[in-house]
């Protein structure tokens, strides 16, 4: 239902304000209320469901990148410890990968349900003091019915209430109410349409941490959440039932026999469920004062388990200038607010044809296809810089960004953990939320700029690097005078500027 659809009598009662409102609180909109309530901003997220269904989880894999990411939130260890690490992985052919080849602090992919993801995320998002709200429906979204403000309208038991705020964000999946207030097409195709998922025990788990397989008709994946609980995909060429339709034990058993050689003794389902799997992508990630992040901007198939990764990481990628904008720290916090799309847009349909090329190798037709699947999977296995570029895509660890005007590689690209001074890493100096500027010691930190000043832990270093909230590069230098310090940092950032209570006044 619309606001227009509404009943007169529900107009909006005692609009509240925020700088920020978060619909959506999946992992995506859990992390990015989290940082932008640490960054000292009035968050709200609004979530659909009365709680997070701690069982009814889709998302289970999590990759090197996203691991960094929650590492510069003091997060990642926790979350490892709740799963699993797959160190390599047996795509066809009868090859194994190793993922000891990431040039990481994680060279795995840690394997655990979502809702481990979501409780760390939402303990840390309430403990950074952002207010998270359940069983709130969010029936519009409108721009400027007060100037400079976002008018979110939303539906309690209680009746209609609204929220005005500088900026919202539309994390609320595949089926936003956002993306469709705002009118923004969701071009794409179904590329599997009638796949099994479910959670099942099994009499005799698979040698191998992770089981998959495809043969001419049919594809399964199982994989263990380290709980007793695997988690089962699995897809027929025969099948056309529909999204929706009921799935049964014996259907999922059938299947993955097929494909694996036997079912593992599979049985005691807590969930089964039939989907379809779509590839499509919003044209645009930023509407005004609206921006999308996650399923809500992009969809794809569950091949290489990219889904949640990207979301986490378009939301490490805004939460941060959106922080900046409202803190009047940015120089041109328009640009900052672009940069979000212009980054993060092209890396939604890298992820997008990455994971339609493993779906469409997997389901390869016919024994010439297959053969060529089997062939190529043992080719990458004997050519290293091929693995090294195949595994930096999937594991995040390859993407970069366009570098920023007036500068040249290696900006925009991920820094790796540096070791620093006084025995700290990188990744440990980015836990402050802010930019972290690297210089020989000596260097003199540009005047009231709000950064963490490290030093290289080699102090025959001379090079100098300035490092983004997110963990990528904006600037580099062989080496620097503090004048060319002071105008490098300006570039991106001005002197903080107390803000008053309430929402921000400075955007």
């Amino acid at each position: 239902m619309t606001a227009a659809e509404a009943p007169a009598a529900e107009a909006p009662r005692d609009p509240e304000t925020a700088d920020v409102v978060v619909i959506g609180a999946g992992p995506t909109g859990l992390l990015l209320a989290g940082d932008l309530a640490a960054a000292g901003l009035h968050v709200i997220l609004l979530e659909r469901r009365a709680r997070t269904a701690a069982n009814l989880t889709r998302a289970f894999a999590v990759h090197a990148r996203t691991l960094e990411l929650l590492d510069a939130r003091g997060l990642a260890d926790e979350l490892v410890s709740t799963g699993r690490r797959i160190d390599r992985v047996r795509p066809f052919g009868g090859i194994a990968l190793s993922l000891q080849r990431l040039r990481s602090r994680y060279p795995f992919v840690l394997i655990t349900p979502q809702y481990e993801t979501e409780k760390l995320l939402e303990r840390r998002a309430l403990s950074t003091g952002a207010v998270i709200r359940y069983d709130r429906e969010v029936i519009e979204v409108r721009q400027d019915l007060e100037p400079g403000t976002v008018a979110v309208d939303f539906r309690t038991p209680g009746g209609i209430h609204r929220i005005h705020a500088r900026h919202a964000v539309g994390t609320d999946g595949v089926r936003s109410t956002v993306r469709r207030a705002l009118g923004l097409p969701f071009p794409g195709q179904a590329v599997i349409r009638s796949m099994i998922l479910a959670d099942v025990r099994l009499t005799h788990p698979p040698e191998d941490l992770l089981a998959v397989n495809g043969t001419a008709d049919a594809f399964a994946f199982l994989v263990p959440f380290g709980d007793g609980w695997y988690r089962a995909i699995a897809w027929h060429r025969d099948s056309h039932a529909a999204e929706g339709d009921p799935a049964d034990l014996e259907e999922l058993r059938a299947i993955t026999t097929t494909a694996l050689g036997t079912d593992h003794g599979m049985h005691d389902p807590r969930w089964i469920s039939r989907l379809r799997s779509d590839e499509r992508q919003v044209p645009s990630y930023r509407v005004g004062r609206v921006f999308l992040a996650g399923d809500a901007a992009h969809v794809h198939s569950p091949a290489g388990g990219l889904g949640m990764n990207t979301g986490l990481q378009d939301a490490a990628n805004l939460s941060w200038k959106l922080a900046a904008a409202l803190h009047g720290q940015s120089p041109d916090p328009e640009a900052l607010l672009d940069s979000y799309h212009r980054e993060r847009h092209p890396v939604g349909r890298l992820v997008l044809r990455t994971s339609g090329a493993l779906v469409r190798v997997v389901m390869a037709a016919g024994p010439l296809r297959r053969t060529a699947r089997n062939l190529g999977a043992r080719l990458l296995g004997r050519i290293g810089p091929a693995q090294d570029r195949a595994l930096a895509t999937v594991s995040g660890l390859g993407i970069s960004y366009p570098p920023p005007p007036g500068t040249r590689r290696p900006a925009g690209r991920r820094a790796p953990d540096i070791a620093l001074a006084g025995g700290q890493r990188l990744y440990e100096a980015l836990r402050a939320g802010g930019f972290v500027l690297i210089t020989p010691p000596g260097a003199a930190t540009p005047p009231a700029t709000p950064l963490t000043h490290a030093h290289w832990r080699d102090g025959a270093r001379t090079a100098c690097a300035l490092v983004r909230p997110d963990g990528y590069l904006a600037w580099s230098a062989p080496a620097a005078t503090d004048a060319e310090l002071t105008a490098a940092v300006g570039a991106w950032l001005l002197p903080r500027r107390p803000t008053p209570g309430g929402p921000a006044q400075n955007a």
